[in-house]
């Protein structure tokens, strides 16, 4: 019995070697890349297994896997019928620098035993081209995906607006499409007139005889604050390509598998892409001396000027409205509306200005206006005199003066207007003081001495001395004022929060009504507007580099200023991201409060 049991053991034994020997795991891939092409390496098994062991691609960056799948084939020879089962690991890499490397063996266990599979030698040469993206290689090359940025013009002038477009251009399918680094735009005033509400816009295109499927990610309008070279830095986007599996078949050709892997899907699988733009050098032209207004302030585009009074008679101490409006195309946001000249018996309230603006692909347009409430206290007839708006015209290369109505008055005197002691005779300098300050002296009656006198009296020279005192107090604290007021960079600084709140207050706002394109600018402009103020950086000269310098230098401690500069990468990517769009505003505005309060507590 002892000996049946011994001749079945030895059997089993040597069966289990033999299929040892005929497990085949053995390692495919090309035999030469380039630099920064992406590769496939699959491991395939001949046999059932489990508990695979990824290798150690030191030399390699893995952009996708593994990603396993299995395949059976039946050949019939002779009536004998061998079925096999071939699973099969797939690694997407990545080719970082150039040599000789080893693709190292991948462990899988298969009955109980650890296999390990084949190794494959590669070479890594130069890559010869270049492109705006960073993907390229047989699997998903650089002209299967890749964005582009572009703009409407390569030279402007000072202060004129541009259009900068980015475009992802694909021919293979894409999800998920996120910005994973924006741009400084450093020297330019920036505005995002992208109009997707997250949705892609999509359309086809043929170039250099390829079909194209193209989608707008981002459209922005730029207007240079400074002239010289100025660079758009490149747009970092995340996304996920869905890339035909390539199979090595080592065996015959299995239609039925090839026909239902391309109708399941089954031969496709996602990988990572991180595209970028290239970077642009936008030429920008100081404008010209030559015929420069005085009233010029600053003001590029085509504009029109108008103005509009609610009526022209009227009686003193009544109200009456005029507004004063620029319409038309450019930086619309930045313009200086003229302020007009009331005469001086005019009371005037600070106007109400109002700032309308369209977006599109054209740029941006809009009108901004001047409402003013005055009110006139003495009656007679006044000129409001034309005021004077200028702007320059590129695309005429010259200034333009334009100028509002004349306005003519006539003011009533009305009931109540000597309760004011002031009547208007005709001109500024024949102003007549009456009424009841002054009463006529007595003709007749008996003066008599009531109480003691003030003058000369102890509580006198109180008075006088704490008066001396209150007065030297004054002009101590107005001293320090002036002396603060004086100190822009001091200014600024203690601003800058109260600034910074005030435009996360309107964030906030825009968050309540879900409006998310006014949300994520007032966001922007809060962050970049606060770190503006409170290093006395310059709006123009503002960059990540530049601001994450800065805080170093005032020693912030670093993950502070990493926070800080995420907050500012996130707000240009939150609107791109999939997700809840009212979830991502959200938990933007906490971390907005939240780095901004950190960061106050050591920038002090």
């Amino acid at each position: 019995m002892k000996r049946i049991g011994f001749i079945v053991l030895f059997l089993m034994t040597a069966f289990a070697l033999k299929a040892q020997d005929d497990v085949s795991f053995k390692v495919i891939c090309k035999k030469q890349v380039s630099v920064g092409e992406q590769f496939q390496v699959s491991y395939e098994l001949n046999s059932d297994g489990k508990n695979f062991e990824s290798p150690n691609f030191n030399n390699f960056e893995i952009v996708g896997g593994p990603f396993s799948s299995s395949s059976s084939s039946v050949q019939i020879i002779n009536g004998s019928v061998t079925k096999t089962n071939t699973h099969t690991y797939s690694f997407y890499l990545k080719a970082i620098k150039e040599g000789n490397f080893t693709i190292p063996a991948a462990t899988i266990t298969v009955n109980k035993q650890k296999v390990k599979s084949t190794t494959a030698e590669i070479l890594v040469t130069k890559n010869s081209s270049t492109s705006g993206s960073s993907n390229s290689g047989a699997v998903s090359n650089a002209k299967d995906v890749f964005l582009e940025a572009t703009t409407n013009k390569k030279s402007a002038y000072l202060g004129e607006q541009l259009i900068l477009t980015y475009k992802i251009y694909y021919t293979v399918p894409i999800l998920s499409p996120s910005i994973s680094k924006a741009p400084s735009y450093s020297g330019f005033w920036t505005k995002d007139i992208s109009d997707n509400n997250g949705v892609l816009q999509q359309s086809s295109i043929i170039r250099n005889n390829q079909e194209y499927h193209v989608a707008t990610v981002q459209e922005i309008v730029l207007i240079p604050q400074k002239s010289g070279t100025l660079t758009i830095d490149p747009l970092n986007i995340s996304c996920i390509a869905q890339i035909k599996q390539e199979r090595q078949q080592q065996r015959g050709y299995d239609p039925f598998e090839n026909f239902f892997g391309d109708i399941m899907g089954s031969s496709y699988t996602n990988v990572k892409k991180e595209l970028i733009s290239q970077p642009i050098d936008i030429e920008v032209k100081p404008l010209p001396a030559k015929d420069k207004p005085a009233s010029f302030k600053g003001a590029v585009g085509q504009f029109t000027y108008t103005s509009k009074i609610d009526k022209t008679e009227m009686k003193s101490n009544d109200a009456f409205t005029i507004t004063y409006t620029v319409s038309g195309k450019g930086n619309i946001d930045l313009l200086e509306l003229p302020r007009p000249n009331f005469p001086p018996d005019f009371e005037v309230y600070d106007p109400k200005i109002t700032t309308n603006t369209k977006n599109n692909s054209f740029g941006l347009s809009g009108s901004k206006k001047a409402e003013y409430v005055v009110i006139p206290r003495v009656s007679g007839d006044f000129t409001l005199n034309p005021t004077e708006f200028s702007y320059f015209d590129p695309t005429k290369n010259k200034y333009v003066v334009l100028e509002s109505d004349k306005y003519e008055l006539k003011v009533a005197r009305s009931a109540n207007e000597g309760s004011s002691g002031i009547i208007y005779a005709g001109g500024q300098e024949a102003i007549k003081i009456v009424g009841n300050d002054i009463n006529h002296i007595m003709s007749d009656g008996k003066l008599q001495k009531r109480g003691a006198l003030l003058f000369a009296s102890p509580l006198y020279f109180i008075i006088i001395i704490v008066l001396i005192a209150v007065f030297a107090i004054a002009l101590v604290i107005n001293k320090r004022i002036n002396k603060f007021n004086q100190n822009k960079v001091l200014v600024r600084n203690r601003k800058a929060t109260k600034i910074a709140k005030k435009r996360l207050n309107n964030a906030y706002n825009y968050l309540k009504i879900k409006d998310q394109g006014h949300f994520y600018e007032e966001f922007s402009q809060a962050l970049w507007g606060y770190i503006s103020d409170k290093l006395n950086i310059s709006r123009s000269q503002l960059s990540m580099d530049t601001v994450k310098e800065m805080m170093e230098s005032k020693n912030v401690p670093e993950d502070i200023t990493n926070e800080f500069i995420d907050s500012l990468n996130s707000c240009e990517f939150a609107r791109f991201a999939p997700g809840d769009p009212d979830k991502k505003m959200e938990d933007l505005y906490e971390k907005g409060l939240e780095v901004i309060t950190k960061a106050e507590k050591n920038l002090n």
